[in-house]
């Protein structure tokens, strides 16, 4: 987990299965609990969990993981995003360390 400035923390994984359902049952199994954790700490203000790119078939847990979290947790911001490690990816977690107005999305970058 890496924590930026103004209160926003990122955290990515790149350990999750290829099947959507494997993948969606291992992030809940293994990652939900830390994410509340560091969630919860007061000097946290948003939250941004960073995956690796998968199909069309990830796009349903992915999605409801970001709206509910930011359900949850409001009003802390908490976004999913998802791309390769290319620039336009980091600009997108750059984007969202400081976007006020953005919370509960799961945004995906492309290169």
């Amino acid at each position: 987990m890496k924590e930026t400035q103004r209160g926003h923390f990122e955290w990515g994984f790149g350990d999750l299965p290829g099947k959507a359902l494997d993948a969606h049952c291992a992030f809940f199994d293994r990652h939900l609990d830390p994410v509340r954790k560091a969630l919860e700490e007061p000097r946290c203000q948003s939250f941004t969990i960073a995956l690796a790119p998968a199909n069309h078939e990830h796009d349903a847990w992915r999605s409801a993981l970001a709206a509910d979290l930011a359900r949850e947790y409001a009003p802390k911001r908490v976004n999913v995003a998802a791309g390769p490690k290319t620039r336009a990816f980091d600009e997108l977690l750059e984007y969202l360390e400081d976007a006020p107005g953005v919370t509960g999305q799961y945004l995906q970058a492309h290169e």
